[in-house]
């Protein structure tokens, strides 16, 4: 009896998100981070730390977003472009066009017979040659018209929230306890960098350890430079 149930969706994670999510929350963070603690090294007014952390989240965020946005509109108009120019091509030179077709097939080790008649069956159909060529001769993917506004929605919220989480530390210090706020912050920072490594691993492939370990590094090794560059400037005497 055959099977009438509904075919499952198998899940597939989604490439431009991970890359959106990760790009705004580890800039946001390690941003903010070198920003703390280069600024806590160099003095210890709780203010100037507060005024030099929002101000970073607030152009960072924005900076960001408005990066992914025009970058996602930028690859949108290459796409369309060359979209028209392959099919200005296959109107007008099918003969090259099919020849084309047919070397990429011949490059996957098809042969004869058979990669003359996989050549005929995708140049007899003008969608399918059309994203045939567009996916193996030029490696473009199709950009939708809504997907700068999602990527600018992505960017600027995981800025927003990976820019807020080496600050929370600092909402709780005093003057006095600076040091000790620098301490949580990184610990803090730290812990968040290592769990976007292992997203990206769990979502992608490869060891979670690894990845987030790597990115934990990276991360505080960019702080770290802050700190250097603040307790430079701070042990120079005005």
């Amino acid at each position: 009896m055959p099977n009438l149930r509904k075919p499952l969706k198998e899940p597939h994670s989604s490439h431009s998100f991970l890359s959106d999510f990760i790009l705004g929350s580890q800039d946001g963070l390690v941003n903010v981070l070198g920003i703390l603690l280069g600024i806590s090294a160099a003095t210890n007014d709780v203010r100037i730390i507060y005024v030099a952390a929002l101000a970073a989240l607030g152009a960072e965020s924005i900076s960001m977003g408005a990066v992914a946005y025009t970058s996602t509109v930028a690859r949108r108009r290459q796409y369309l472009k060359e979209t028209s120019r392959e099919e200005l091509e296959m109107k007008e030179v099918p003969a090259t066009e099919f020849e084309e077709v047919r070397s990429v097939f011949k490059g996957w080790g098809y042969e004869g017979e058979e990669l003359e008649e996989m050549t005929t069956r995708i140049a007899s159909n003008p969608k399918a040659m059309l994203e045939f060529m567009m996916s193996f001769e030029l490696k473009l993917a199709p950009v939708e018209k809504t997907e700068a506004r999602r990527s600018f929605s992505v960017v600027l919220s995981s800025t927003i929230v990976g820019s807020i989480i080496p600050l929370i530390p600092f909402l709780f210090v005093t003057s006095s306890t600076i040091v000790s706020g620098t301490i949580a912050s990184i610990i803090l920072s730290g812990a968040t960098l290592f769990f976007i490594g292992a997203y990206e691993a769990r979502t992608t492939i490869g060891s979670i350890w690894w990845s987030g370990l790597q990115m934990t590094l990276i991360g505080l090794a960019a702080g770290f430079a802050g700190y250097l560059i603040g307790h430079i400037i701070g042990a120079v005497p005005v």
